[in-house]
C-alpha cells in the first residue's frame, strides 16, 4: 500500500484573461485552499473550469500534478513557482507518472477516487506563462499529472494523505498512456493494452479508438489555441 504526500490543495473560479488580442476564459489560475472541501462527483466546492470539453466533469474531475516536477519547470522558466502552477487541484509529493497506473483507486481524505487518464496540456499554459511552446514541452517531458475521477464523494483537506487502495491489475502507467498517445501513435499493440483498461476515461476511449481507424487525433491545434 503506497503512500503520497497532498502538499497543497488548490481551486479557482474561471475568470476572463487577455490572449492575442481578446479574451478568453480560462480556469487555471487556482490558488491554495485554506480549509477542507468538499469533493462532488465532478469537483470541489469552489472550484471550476472554463471548458468543460476538455476539462472537468466526471472523467476528470480532479487535476493531479507532483511537486517533484516544479524546480524542472522552474528552471525552465526561470522563475518561482507557486503551488497550483499547472492549474492541478492536488499539488502532491511521491507520485510521479511512472508510480500511477490508470484504474489505481485512492483514498483521498473521506474520499475515494481513480485515475482516469493523463492530464493533456492545452494552450491555457501558454497564456498563464507567455510561453508558446510551454504546452508542447509538457508533453514531450512526460510530466503531464493526471486525472482522478470520484468514485466517493467526501471532504479532503491539504493535510489529507493520497493512500493507493487497489491497483489496477493491468498495470498501465500514466507514463506508458503518454508515450502511446504522444510518442507512438502507430503503435497499435500498446494502444489495445490502453483500451483494455475498463477505467480508461471516455475521451481517451475515443482517441484511441479513432486512431485504430486511421483518423489522426493530434493535439496540437488545442496545445496552440486554436482547438
Amino acid at each position: 500500500m503506497s503512500l503520497a504526500e497532498v502538499v497543497s490543495l488548490n481551486i479557482g473560479k474561471p475568470e476572463q484573461v487577455p490572449f492575442q488580442n481578446k479574451d478568453i476564459p480560462t480556469g487555471i489560475n487556482k490558488k491554495p485552499a485554506a480549509k477542507p472541501l468538499f469533493l462532488s462527483w465532478v469537483n470541489f466546492e469552489g472550484d471550476g473550469q472554463a471548458d468543460l470539453v476538455h476539462h472537468g466533469g466526471r472523467d476528470k474531475a480532479v487535476c493531479v500534478y507532483a511537486y517533484e516536477h516544479y524546480p524542472f519547470w522552474e528552471k525552465e522558466l526561470g522563475r518561482t513557482l507557486e503551488y497550483g502552477a499547472f492549474g492541478e487541484n492536488l499539488t502532491i509529493r511521491g507520485l510521479l507518472e511512472a508510480d500511477v497506473c490508470i484504474g489505481d483507486i485512492f483514498q483521498l481524505g473521506d474520499a475515494v477516487v481513480q485515475v482516469s487518464q493523463p492530464r493533456q496540456p492545452c494552450f491555457k499554459l501558454s497564456v498563464k506563462y507567455g510561453v508558446p511552446d510551454l504546452p508542447v514541452k509538457v508533453q514531450e517531458t512526460g510530466y503531464t499529472g493526471f486525472y482522478f475521477r470520484v468514485l466517493q464523494e467526501g471532504t479532503v483537506s491539504a493535510s489529507s494523505s493520497l493512500k493507493r487502495l487497489t491497483p489496477h491489475p493491468q498495470g498501465i502507467t500514466v507514463s506508458y498512456a503518454n508515450q502511446i498517445m504522444h510518442h507512438e501513435k502507430q503503435n497499435e499493440a500498446g494502444i489495445r493494452s490502453i483500451l483494455a483498461v475498463d477505467a480508461l476515461s471516455a475521451s481517451w476511449q475515443a482517441a484511441f479508438l479513432k486512431r485504430l481507424q486511421g483518423i489522426e487525433t493530434d493535439t496540437r491545434e488545442r496545445l496552440n489555441g486554436f482547438g
